[in-house]
């Protein structure tokens, strides 16, 4: 049954700049739902977003690519990293949130 599926992967986020009170969060859960990927989202202490994307491999390509590149409208992204990247059996999420600081 889990060769019939597309390789799914999940991605750790964090990007840098001018992300928080930009509805960087509300924009990226509008993004990653609109490519059908789950995870979450939350500003840090430090100014910082964070968050896990779950999906394909094609769709998490076109997120990191939004993250790092897009955001939100008044958002200025500076960099984004991403680390711990890694092939999972069954997404850990049901869908994508916002968490709350």
């Amino acid at each position: 049954m889990a060769t019939a599926r597309a390789n799914l992967i999940s991605v750790n986020f964090e990007v840098f700049g001018k992300v928080q009170g930009v509805f960087f969060r509300k924009h990226t859960q509008k993004e990653a739902t609109k490519l059908g990927l789950t995870g979450w989202v939350q500003n840090t202490p430090a100014g910082t977003v964070v968050g896990v994307i779950e999906g394909t491999e094609d769709k998490v390509k076109l997120m990191k690519k939004w993250l790092a590149e897009t955001g939100s409208p008044k958002s200025v992204i500076k960099k984004c990293v991403f680390n711990d990247e890694k092939m999972i059996e069954a997404k850990m999420y049901s869908s994508f949130s916002v968490n709350r600081d």
